[in-house]
């Protein structure tokens, strides 16, 4: 099992899903972890304490990662409260699924790439200055970015500049031993936009019947593995890459 004691991780977004279930997953192989949430602090909180049941610390940094000001907050006050940084995961984002490129506003393009674009960006760009040697950094993706399918144009759109910044940053820092990769998820239960989707809903049956390995939704915990691949050490050598977790399917 990967033993991260001693190691202090920074994880956008994480007061519910996929961050969730990676800050949870790090905080029981030791890890300290600083929880980060836009708006919903009573979930943060909540997470919190599942951390500190764990035996492990942590501690809830309200930010919004597309603000500069606020995003170059929540590293200083991680940097307060653990004094370093050893994981960056760049997980916070929106999801927008149905939208045909020919209906999308301009309204939906500023938010999206304003916290997928420019938010996710900067966050790689932070976590490269402030992370030790050393250190692990990683972006959450999406699988709209591995193949392209209708009625996600703006989403996929707004997460591939993060991607190909994984790739040169990769290049940028390799020197000083810092690894930068993506988990690139396909549809996860109880995340996103399935948080929302009906059970009955017949994109849940398309989805399911295309995937080859149990014919099944991805879980947050699924995710979580990736994410714990990529922080311990049998990840060292492996980096500027891309890990699509779809159960098999191309997307």
């Amino acid at each position: 099992m990967t033993d991260l004691h001693g190691k202090t991780a920074l994880v956008t977004g994480s007061a519910r899903g996929i961050g969730r279930a990676i800050a949870l997953r790090y905080a029981a192989l030791g890890a300290r972890v600083i929880i980060n949430y836009a708006s919903s602090e009573e979930a943060a909180q909540t997470t919190v304490k599942e951390i500190q049941a764990l035996g492990a610390e942590a501690v809830a940094i309200q930010a919004d990662v597309s603000d500069l000001n606020a995003l170059e907050g929540l590293f200083q006050q991680s940097l307060d409260a653990f004094e370093k940084l050893d994981i960056v995961v760049a997980n916070a984002g929106v999801e927008l699924v149905d939208q045909p490129i020919l209906e999308a506003t301009e309204e939906q393009f500023d938010r999206l790439f304003a916290i997928n674009a420019k938010g996710a960006f900067f966050t790689l760009q932070k976590a490269a200055r402030h992370v030790a040697d050393h250190g692990r950094i990683i972006n959450i993706g999406s699988s709209t970015t591995a193949m392209v399918q209708p009625g996600v144009g703006l989403y996929g759109s707004s997460k591939m500049a993060a991607r190909y910044a994984v790739e040169v940053l990769a290049l940028e820092v390799g020197a000083r031993g810092i690894t930068v990769n993506s988990i690139i998820p396909t549809a996860i239960e109880g995340a996103g936009v399935f948080t929302e989707v009906p059970e009955d809903h017949p994109m849940r049956a398309l989805l399911k019947s295309g995937r080859p390995l149990e014919g099944r939704f991805g879980t947050v915990e699924d995710v979580a593995d990736a994410a714990e691949y990529f922080a311990g050490p049998l990840a060292r050598w492996i980096s500027g890459q891309h890990l699509l977790v779809s159960g098999g399917a191309p997307a």
